[in-house]
């Protein structure tokens, strides 16, 4: 899989605990065509995440990964690893019966005008609440909380 030349040491952390949770990952499936702003999906009933690669380099302008995955100029690397944070979170909640995490508050709550707006794209196609998408936005900045995630509620 492609995408796994872009994760840290943190993503790859996440990609063992989904896969300890019983869930498989996929790449670049038929639900990627379905828009080509969309990175990702969980699929619940089939207990899968598909990470859409090639959307991610269509819209990321892509470039080889860099050499120094820190450096954070690489904006595929960066949009690939919000992506799986993103995903993994879902899994989390799964995991909790389908219940937020409680990690988020009024005073935490997703501001950014773009991630507002993505809100709004994942709830309307996926059937999804949008605190638990709301809940996933605030996560895919924060690899440790999304670890101490899925260990507390899949393992």
């Amino acid at each position: 899989m492609e995408f796994l030349l872009f994760l840290t040491s943190k993503e790859k952390e996440i990609i063992d605990l989904i896969y300890k949770a019983g869930f498989s990952i996929e790449e670049n499936t038929s639900l990627c065509f379905m828009g080509e702003k969309y990175v990702g999906f969980t699929k619940k009933r089939q207990r899968a995440v598909v990470i859409c690669t090639n959307n991610i380099k269509n819209m990321s302008g892509y470039s080889l990964p860099s050499a120094n995955k820190y450096e954070g100029k690489d904006r595929t690397a960066i949009y690939i690893r919000k992506a799986v944070r993103h995903e993994a979170t879902h899994v989390a909640q799964d995991c909790n019966n389908s219940e937020l995490l409680g990690l988020l508050n009024n005073k935490r709550k997703v501001h950014s005008w773009y991630k507002k707006s993505a809100i709004k794209g994942s709830t309307r196609i996926g059937n999804i609440k949008q605190e638990r998408e709301e809940e996933a936005y605030y996560m895919e900045d924060r690899p440790h909380k999304v670890i101490s995630a899925l260990k507390k509620y899949c393992l």
